[in-house]
């Protein structure tokens, strides 16, 4: 199963940039990067040895956990700006730490850069692995939508979390539950 995640990156290592950020859920679509950068930085395929890509229960975007023998398909992001790994930040929200791992390239050659790993490692809501073509078919168009609208409120004076933003957004999604009766 999940081992612990290795130690977060502190809020000091935001200074220094250009930032390198491994991504391998909905920041692998370059219309979420864009609604959250204002641009789409560089990219390139990368993988995460030793992690694990989990679908979680009643969330529509991944997890990652260290999980040895293990392998996540993602993209590297280059050329990201203290002020844009600070918004990265935000909108990752408590449920993911910023962590500093080793990352490969599709050249075979090694890098280190910051991803975004699960919090809670012990999470019973993890399972199986998480999908990004299927994401993509069913749920990019909604989560570009509430990706939209926590950028819109992020600008505001009284913004509310990415985790705030998400659970809103899907409540309206569902129809009430008497609509979702079958007479019979």
């Amino acid at each position: 199963m999940a081992q612990a995640p290795p130690p977060a990156a502190s809020a000091a290592d935001v200074k220094g940039g250009p930032h390198t950020v491994f991504v391998y859920g909905s920041l692998m679509a370059e219309e979420v990067v864009r609604a959250i950068l204002k641009r789409v930085p560089p990219a390139a395929p990368a993988t995460l040895p030793n992690y694990h890509r989990f679908s979680i229960k009643e969330r529509i975007y991944p997890a990652i956990l260290p999980v040895e023998n293990k392998k996540v398909a993602g993209k590297v992001i280059t050329g990201v700006t203290d002020h844009e790994l600070r918004i990265l930040d935000a909108f990752e929200d408590v449920e993911y730490t910023r962590t500093r791992v080793e990352i490969s390239l599709t050249d075979s050659s090694e890098t280190m850069a910051d991803t975004y790993v699960w919090s809670d490692a012990e999470d019973p809501n993890l399972y199986g692995e998480w999908d990004f073509e299927e994401w993509k078919k069913l749920h990019m168009k909604d989560f570009l939508a509430m990706t939209l609208g926590f950028m819109h409120g992020l600008e505001q004076p009284e913004s509310k979390t990415r985790v705030e933003t998400y659970q809103s957004f899907m409540q309206q999604q569902e129809p009430p539950a008497s609509e979702t009766k079958v007479e019979g």
